[in-house]
């Protein structure tokens, strides 16, 4: 784990202020929620986490429809959308954040090596804020990139509909 994703976890989980999380994650493969969970107290809020590493359990798990697989492959922002809904409806939480792409080495997909698309989602407000990137680095430096970039959008999302009077 990297200072950098542990100090954007306690961010994260400062902005939820004490409202529920989910992750579905592809290309950090739990890394999100494993960042999450090193954070002392959080099991208040982190309802679970799904992986979906390959893009059967995205459609027949999380709910990302066939057609749009299909049509777009695994990394769009229409598959990290219905990933972070469909983490949210399945294991009841307020929040959810998403993450697919492609790692590496080389490209996959159609997408190019460093593509990741990052998804959060307020199921009380039905909002969504979602980012592409292209990450630099070796597999293990996109990966973490990634989580440090999905947390940071939760916290984003999070605190745009966080009570005033916080």
């Amino acid at each position: 784990m990297t200072a950098a994703a542990l100090a954007a976890a306690h961010d994260a989980i400062a902005a939820l202020d004490g409202r529920t999380v989910a992750t579905a994650e592809s290309l950090t493969a739990g890394l999100v929620s494993a960042t999450l969970a090193a954070v002392p107290g959080v099991s208040a809020i982190l309802r679970g986490g799904v992986v979906a590493y390959c893009s059967e359990v995205k459609e027949t798990v999380l709910g990302v429809p066939a057609a749009v697989l299909a049509e777009g492959g695994p990394v769009q922002a229409a598959v990290a959308e219905a990933m972070a809904s469909g983490a949210s409806r399945l294991l009841g939480s307020r929040f959810a954040v998403a993450t697919t792409g492609v790692a590496g080495p080389g490209p996959a997909d159609g997408a190019a090596e460093g593509t990741v698309v990052i998804c959060a989602h307020d199921a009380g407000t039905g909002r969504f804020l979602t980012r592409h990137l292209s990450l630099p680095g070796e597999r293990d430096e996109v990966r973490w990139g990634a989580v440090v970039s999905a947390l940071g959008t939760l916290a984003a999302l999070a605190e745009q509909t966080r009570a005033p009077d916080r």
